[in-house]
């Protein structure tokens, strides 16, 4: 009989703390199946984290054998639990699945004889060479289920099937970087292509990012898959996808500007996104050298451009601050 005496630490769980009490010759896989009981989250998945360790270490066919004492733990420990629970991952299983069977309707489609016809629009074959071959979000995080909605939604966006078709871009695996193990990225292109991987996910778990300022991170490393460095080539062309895809958005849906009645405020459009691009690497001479402004609406559009123009550097530059890609990140 053991006269251990048990050491007591506490597990938090997406916000809810879980205070457990377990005698430090206790395995880490009697630990596991404790919190599988507490969180639904099954063993396979479970990353216990402390000063960004993970304390069940690399190798899981070792937990059986390992004690806690072994493994770090001790009273009063504050631990981070991630990991996602069996009803999230079969509900990513169902949308794989549902990926899988809208891969396998293209490929027939792109097997099947072709009428002759002229046609204005992208063929399926295209459409399955220049695309993301496979969308992985990370199951360890919580609800892998929208994370994967939220990269099929990157991969089915018209605009940025249209860039792709347009420079014939293939990436092999489109997936995520977890937050907390890439703290200082935003983007990474593996190999010109092998893999993007993108920061989708809030610094704290509760959210996803805002969807644009994802797509614009992602439109920077397809970028990657022709130019490895952050020089004038790479941002040339960088900047000229970033205008297709505000001229292919402005083109399928005409943006307005307006005046707005109640407090005079001026409303760019997405035409002004695209104009604005077109002007930070494209030579042409900036909008308050062009002639003279005699009409006030003109003048207003022509400063918010400078000033879109002004955003959309600021960014670039933040953007390959946190680009994982390039010779001076190898």
């Amino acid at each position: 009989m053991s006269t251990s005496t048990p050491i007591s630490f506490t597990v938090a769980y997406r916000g809810t703390p879980h205070t457990l009490s377990l005698l430090p010759e206790s395995t880490l896989s009697v630990l596991q199946a404790q919190l599988e009981e507490l969180t639904q989250v099954p063993a396979s998945l479970q990353k216990l984290l402390h000063k960004g360790k993970n304390l069940l270490g690399p190798d899981p066919s070792v937990r059986n054998q390992t004690t806690l004492a072994q493994a770090g733990f001790r009273n009063g420990l504050k631990i981070q639990m991630m990991g996602s629970t069996s009803q999230e991952l079969t509900s990513m299983h169902s949308t794989e699945n549902e990926q899988r069977k809208r891969e396998r309707i293209l490929k027939e489609r792109a097997l099947k004889p072709q009428a002759k016809l002229r046609s204005t629009g992208t063929s399926d074959a295209s459409l399955l060479n220049y695309r993301f071959h496979q969308l992985t979000p990370l199951a360890h995080l919580p609800n892998p289920g929208s994370a994967l909605a939220l990269l099929t939604k990157l991969s089915e966006d018209p605009a940025i099937q249209h860039i792709m078709q347009k420079h014939q871009f293939s990436v092999g695996t489109l997936t995520e970087l977890a937050p907390h193990e890439n703290p200082e990225l935003l983007g990474l292109n593996v190999n010109a292509g092998e893999a993007i991987k993108l920061r989708i996910r809030t610094d704290l778990y509760d959210g996803f990012r805002l969807y644009k300022d994802v797509r614009r991170v992602l439109c920077h490393e397809l970028t990657h898959n022709i130019w490895g460095d952050h020089d004038n080539n790479f941002k040339e062309l960088n900047s000229k996808l970033n205008r297709e895809v505000a001229e292919f958005e402005q083109a399928a849906k005409r943006g307005t500007h307006y005046f707005s009645r109640g407090g005079d405020a001026y409303q760019p459009s997405s035409e002004l996104e695209a104009e604005a691009h077109s002007y930070i690497l494209g030579g042409a001479a900036s909008p308050s050298a062009v002639a003279a402004l005699g009409d006030s609406r003109e003048e207003m559009r022509l400063r918010v451009l400078e000033a879109a123009m002004a955003r959309l550097r600021k960014e670039e530059e933040e953007l390959e601050n946190s680009c994982g890609t390039g010779a001076a990140k190898t």
